[in-house]
């Protein structure tokens, strides 16, 4: 008799699973007074494949909301460089727009060109980067200098003294602790400009 309940329990239980069952009366088991003598027998088993699930990213391009604090475009003053390289041809000058930024985060900053540098045919542009007392809270905003050059084609490379900030935008320039730093590196380089 207990080998019967357990495989009507075990029948109402996998019938269960893909079902919605309401109960509608109360029912009992009948009673039954029987003496039987069987052999042991043995419940079915079952296998059951699960779907496989595998968890993982991929890459979708949704709205993220930035917040960038953006340069006004302002006439001001901006320094002029005439560079005229001794023996040089002149019909080759062009004015170029030697321009640092940064990108900071937290506080205000100011970035200003302090030094430009001249050796053989590169320029050596050493911009100061500052951070002040004003909190931009979670925003973050670009700073930039510029200084504007009359000069044949030159390879340019720009120092910036200051802490470097944690940008990606920041990584186009090499930064360095002091200006004494600089000053050494730049020895035996002509100075054509300092603010």
């Amino acid at each position: 008799m207990e080998m019967k309940k357990v495989s009507i329990l075990l029948v109402a239980s996998i019938v269960m699973i893909g079902c919605n069952i309401k109960k509608e009366e109360k029912g009992e088991l009948p009673e039954m007074d029987i003496d039987v003598s069987a052999d042991a027998g043995e419940l079915p088993e079952y296998e059951i494949n699960w779907a496989d699930v595998n968890v993982g990213t991929t890459t979708k391009m949704v709205k993220i909301p930035k917040v960038v604090i953006v340069m006004e475009e302002e006439e001001v003053e901006v320094p002029v460089i005439d560079v005229k390289i001794p023996e040089g041809d002149y019909s080759e000058m062009e004015e170029r727009t030697l321009m640092v930024e940064a990108e900071v985060t937290d506080t205000e900053h100011a970035i200003e060109i302090k030094k430009i540098y001249a050796s053989n045919d590169k320029l050596y542009v050493v911009s100061e980067l500052t951070a002040m007392d004003k909190s931009i809270g979670d925003k973050k905003m670009r700073v930039s200098d510029q200084v504007v050059l009359n000069a044949p084609d030159m390879n340019v490379v720009y120092y910036v003294v200051g802490q470097k900030p944690n940008r990606m935008f920041n990584t186009r320039y090499k930064y360095m602790d002091s200006m004494t730093d600089v000053d050494t590196k730049m020895e035996g380089h002509k100075i054509i400009y300092t603010k």
